[in-house]
């Protein structure tokens, strides 16, 4: 019976090839009513339990790394680039960055439906009357689900539709202005800061602590036109976190990308996955060396070079780069060593030519080594890691007044641990640096310790840099150059403007056609 309660929930979703189309609501057909399915607790968990999985999926394969290419921390492989137009205009902002390209219509269409379907659970839940934890809580995992795929949309969209099943014969499904936007997004971690619990036996539920940190970064990244944007609140959602006790840094950076170290005392949010089917996230297959591949699929650091780094991003100060002598964060990010089991492998000239440059590490899993495919990685992925939110806290009292104290926690925190516990005093930061100083370091610094973690885009639109460093450090950007200042968005996707009644050819962000 739970599997037929499950699909009458899923029955007044209507979500068509991935569009935020307009909810179809239709007549129960069986002899259940809305409201009585709504009215057990039972029936609702199972849909908000799967969003979980839903929302981590999307993350897998290409989908957990298409915003990072076209960074300059992060660029597509050489053979990437010349053998697929559409997807290349990422890199290289020229005309297939359009309406029509497919690459970023698949990360549009994957993400609606997941923010569909946690919008149905706050409904239900408003619907049902049982009082108490259990209700919180899932109420609180559906708000904080719904609210940072929101964000993430928004953050490279724009305005964009806000999906809530109780106003929409208010909101329908167009774009709606910023403010409204990042205040339904506000609204939504508020609840779950109210409801999520201090800790999950899960890991793969969220808690309060999730909400908190991600709370903070919504008022840290709102862009101008939402008109949210505060450092001091966010300054104090990120002390929340900090002063809980519950975080801390691991002490050897390495072992943060060990399989066997999942789940840290670092980790805030992480998803769930191991190096079993259907639960592998299949990243080496995109981040590792297809000249590796070549020799042997199962090489755990073999891969196809859908993203790697850019020359800035895995280059020495000395040659201006990133790197600063001593950072262990180096290795562990970037490899650059592709000599395996005795074999040293050889550019095989169809390929681009980039395939023995320096590659993305982080994501290597050593558990596929010699006995499975480098398809079948599966380390979780950070959503929200503590080292992030000291960083992100640090910003905020640099703009807060409060430069020497923000230059403390990167100095004796975060570069203390980059440089093995002892930092070097050439590699102090001066506690006497302007706030315009402290803004550009901490930009690299934000680099150096979570580089192809997923947030340097937004740190680039948010810091109004994207265009002038994209342009002088990702390879392709620079041999197109056609980067624009509207590059700051993304097209909306041809397919939402023609199957969504309530989004027309007009709605589409400026300096994009609809072709």
């Amino acid at each position: 019976m739970k599997r037929k309660y499950i699909l009458i929930l899923l029955a007044f979703i209507v979500v068509i090839s991935g569009s935020c189309k307009k909810f179809v609501v239709q007549e129960p057909q069986t002899a259940l009513t809305e409201e009585q399915v709504f009215s057990k607790l039972d029936n609702i968990e199972p849909l908000v339990l799967g969003l979980y999985t839903s929302w981590r999926n999307v993350k897998k394969d290409r989908g957990g790394f298409m915003f990072t290419l076209g960074s300059d921390e992060a660029q597509q492989g050489a053979y990437q680039v010349k053998t697929d137009d559409r997807q290349a205009g990422i890199d290289r902002y020229n005309g297939f960055l359009a309406p029509s390209n497919t690459a970023l219509a698949e990360q549009w269409n994957s993400r609606w439906p997941v923010i569909s379907a946690a919008a149905k659970a706050v409904y239900a839940l408003g619907l049902n009357k049982e009082e108490g934890t259990r209700k919180n809580t899932l109420l609180g995992e559906s708000s904080f689900i719904r609210a940072a795929l929101t964000f993430e949309i928004s953050q490279y969209w724009g305005e964009i539709p806000i999906i809530d099943q109780a106003k929409f014969q208010e909101y329908g499904t167009k774009r709606q202005p910023l403010p409204l936007v990042y205040q339904f997004i506000i609204t939504d971690l508020e609840n779950a800061v109210k409801y999520l619990p201090e800790t999950q036996t899960d890991k793969r539920r969220a808690t309060k602590g999730a909400a908190l940190a991600l709370l903070g970064k919504v008022y840290l990244y709102a862009p101008a036109g939402a008109n949210v944007r505060d450092y001091a609140k966010a300054k104090s959602y990120f002390e929340q976190v900090v002063n809980s006790g519950k975080y801390s840094l691991v002490p050897n950076y390495a072992d943060l990308w060990k399989p066997t170290n999942a789940n840290s005392t670092e980790s805030i949010y992480e998803f769930q996955f191991n190096n079993v089917y259907p639960d592998n996230n299949q990243c080496q297959w995109q981040m590792g060396s297809r000249s590796l591949a070549d020799i042997d699929q199962y090489c755990y650091f073999g891969g196809y070079d859908l993203m790697v780094p850019t020359t800035y991003c895995y280059s020495d100060v000395s040659k201006g780069g990133l790197w600063e002598d001593g950072d262990i964060r180096k290795g562990e990010s970037i490899r650059y060593d592709f000599v395996y089991k005795g074999k040293t492998p050889v550019l095989n000239p169809t390929f681009g030519g980039d395939e023995l440059d320096p590659h993305v590490k982080k994501f290597e899993d050593t558990r596929t080594d010699g006995t499975l495919s480098f398809w079948y990685s599966g380390k979780d992925i950070f959503f929200l890691r503590y080292a992030d939110i000291l960083l992100c806290y640090a910003e905020t009292l640099n703009e807060t007044g409060n430069t020497t104290q923000g230059v403390d926690i990167v100095n004796n925190q975060i570069r203390k641990r980059a440089w093995g516990g002892t930092l070097p005093a050439d590699k102090r930061w001066n506690n006497g640096m302007s706030p315009d100083e402290f803004r550009t370091k901490m930009l690299d610094e934000r680099m150096r310790e979570l580089c192809f973690e997923g947030w340097r885009r937004m740190d680039l639109i948010r810091s109004g840099k994207l265009v002038d460093l994209v342009k002088a450090r990702n390879k392709w950007t620079a041999q197109s150059g056609t980067i624009q200042q509207y590059h700051n968005r993304y097209p909306i996707p041809l397919q939402e403007i023609k199957q969504n009644d309530d989004i027309n050819d007009s709605d589409q962000n400026p300096g994009y056609t609809n072709n």
